[in-house]
């Protein structure tokens, strides 16, 4: 059995301004989390935040860009636990921008929660991508 996280976001501003923040490391850590993104694909990136030990994460989430289409799709890896090597969670985030009256529909899709075992982070990040969403919305701002 496997989950998949789907959300929408929409946004009051342009395909590129809401590129800019998917794809800017330092804009990207206002809303999500630290970074040394590059959008290059085959570049592999983290994302580093507070360790939860108890829940089998060691606080770095370990990348590599997928697919690059600029203003339209941009796809990585997402691998997370407690090393590189073991991830407990092996998965693909994908963000699909799309133009629409007055602004962008940007749709977000997190596939790969396999099994049991990925039943408790699935409903973990099912519901901190609904607030980290909302916080990518009210960051972001004219560049």
């Amino acid at each position: 059995m496997q989950k998949i996280i789907q959300h929408e976001f929409k946004f009051q501003h342009s395909p590129a301004l809401v590129w800019e923040y998917l794809t800017d490391p330092e804009l990207l850590a206002e809303w999500l989390m630290p970074n040394d993104f590059k959008p290059l694909v085959g570049h592999h990136f983290h994302f580093k935040t507070k360790p939860k030990i108890n829940f089998g994460f060691d606080g770095t989430v370990y990348c590599e860009v997928l697919e690059i289409i600029p203003f339209q799709k941009l796809v990585y890896s997402w691998k997370g636990g407690m090393s590189k090597e073991k991830p407990g969670l092996d998965s693909i985030v994908t963000w699909i921008l799309e133009p629409m009256d007055g602004g962008t529909l940007l749709k977000l899709e997190h596939a790969g929660f396999d099994g049991f075992r990925n039943y408790f982070p699935y409903l973990v990040m099912n519901k901190g991508w609904i607030k980290i969403g909302k916080r990518f919305i009210k960051n972001i701002k004219p560049v």
